[in-house]
């Protein structure tokens, strides 16, 4: 039986990273990628300094294309993570809890008791 230790746990309902032959694929699919713009990038910045004026959106597209690499590349290895993971609610410490419970429950009757006042108003007739 194998002991897991921190860097195994993953929380529940999470995916686990890729990890191991995919993972080796996934880096070495985006060294070749971004080598690639890295290369057009240059090769870009080489014509417009040359003259030529729609190189120049080139110039700025190949490192766009080379940053969405990385996210993809980034997304590839960590299926379930999310860039800033939303964290549910904490717990309440039971007697924090049960005192929310008497606030709301007390809000709850006050609003009842204010309905009840503006639907039946007291007889303003007086003696």
């Amino acid at each position: 039986m194998r002991v897991r230790d921190a860097h195994d746990a993953t929380p529940a309902g999470a995916t686990p990273r890729v990890r191991g032959a995919a993972a080796a694929r996934a880096h070495v699919t985006l060294g070749v990628g971004v080598g690639l713009c890295v290369a057009a990038f240059w090769f870009e910045l080489v014509r417009a300094r040359g003259g030529n004026a729609l190189s120049w959106a080139y110039v700025v597209e190949w490192p766009l294309l080379a940053g969405y690499a990385v996210y993809i590349w980034w997304r590839v290895l960590h299926p379930g993570e999310r860039r800033r993971a939303r964290r549910e609610p904490a717990e309440l410490a039971p007697e924090v809890s049960t005192m929310l419970h008497a606030w709301e429950d007390h809000q709850r009757d006050l609003r009842r008791t204010q309905a009840a006042d503006v639907r039946s108003p007291d007889d303003a007739t007086g003696p």
